[in-house]
């Protein structure tokens, strides 16, 4: 077997279709079985351009003249598939003529690895942002249920240590009358109440440095001194009950459904933690939370409640008037005081906006 022979069977081996052009006029003097199993037999007479319409021949002169080669692609139809093919043309003397040698390299599988590739990319980075979105969303949710610090421990460790906090500062708060409200009220109303009603109080919360632990129905619980210390949680718990006062009165002259709640606030221990596996929550319990519970029930409709300990602790801003001895559960009695903000201090109390 000639030299030629074995050339040409290695062309069409490795899928290499081969031509030789006539630079002047782009007619084909040689081109091998694979050139002519992909594009067909030339005619005699065929120029480069009828074959590849597409093929832009100025720039071809243009590449071959400035650096002696040019480099393009080009995809047809081959037996019903689409067939992509890397065109290298290089500029050659043939007798003083010029010619070109144009090896055509079958490029469809690396096309199509690449626009895999491709949709790969395009699916991870999608993937990616709806993972990210949907983390952002697990951590809004879980910092609306713990804070920070607590949530923090919990994405770190995957549990919450509980811890006792002392002192701390409790308000608890229910709303007179809210089975009589559930009873005659639509439910899509009743929530939609409370949801802007437990939002303004949040927001109040946080302006005094107040943490929302809860809410369960009609019952908010917020606390003041954890997880991280503050040496006014009393203070902080006692304006934000001024404040919630006063929003509701507010708000009970602009709406139809008038609210009148009971808030009870305490100081003293509380042990904080996620309680649950599947469904969790942080929670505070204590002697802090129970007394101010019990001293809640005890309150009037629209009043601040408190025992002899927190009620000398915001004495310098808050009047006091005895309701006498009650029963604080667990064996326990104490005074109870009706709290009021002492008049020169009410102009420094606005309403959540």
């Amino acid at each position: 077997m000639s030299i030629e022979a074995i050339n040409e069977q290695l062309l069409r081996a490795i899928g290499v279709g081969v031509a030789l052009l006539d630079l002047e006029e782009l007619t084909f003097r040689f081109h091998n079985d694979t050139f002519s199993d992909w594009f067909g037999e030339p005619d005699p007479q065929a120029r480069l351009t009828d074959i590849f319409s597409a093929l832009d021949a100025a720039a071809l002169h243009a590449g071959l003249n400035d650096g002696g080669r040019y480099t393009t692609e080009t995809s047809f139809k081959l037996r019903r598939r689409t067939m992509t093919v890397a065109m290298d043309f290089n500029r050659a003397l043939d007798g003083g003529q010029r010619i070109a040698v144009l090896v055509c390299q079958n490029i469809t599988r690396i096309k199509e690895l690449e626009s895999m590739i491709d949709s790969y990319s395009m699916m991870v980075e999608r993937n990616t942002r709806e993972i990210k979105r949907e983390k952002e969303q697990v951590e809004k949710l879980l910092l609306n249920m713990m804070p920070r610090s607590v949530y923090e421990e919990y994405k770190t460790f995957g549990v919450v240590t509980p811890r006792l906090y002392d002192p701390v500062s409790v308000l608890t708060l229910d709303f007179s009358d809210f089975a009589g409200l559930v009873a005659t009220l639509d439910p899509g109303v009743i929530v939609s109440e409370l949801n802007d009603i437990y939002s303004a109080f949040d927001r109040i919360g946080e302006q005094f440095g107040c943490e929302r632990i809860k809410t369960i129905g009609d019952a908010y619980i917020t606390v003041s001194g954890m997880p991280d210390a503050a040496p006014d949680h009393a203070m902080s718990v006692a304006n934000a009950a001024v404040r919630f006062l006063r929003y509701l009165k507010q708000r009970n002259d602009s709406h139809p459904v008038k609210w009148q709640c009971r808030i009870g606030i305490s100081t003293g221990a509380v042990i904080g933690s996620v309680v649950g596996v599947q469904k969790y929550i942080y929670d505070v319990f204590g002697p802090a939370v129970t007394r101010a519970v019990r001293i809640r029930a005890h309150a009037e409709p629209m009043t601040i409640s408190a025992d002899t300990t927190i009620a000398e602790m915001i004495e310098a801003k808050f009047s006091r008037e005895s309701l006498g001895t009650k029963d604080l559960g667990g064996g326990e009695e104490g005074e109870i005081f009706r709290m009021d903000v002492i008049a020169e201090q009410n102009s420094g109390y606005g309403l959540a906006q």
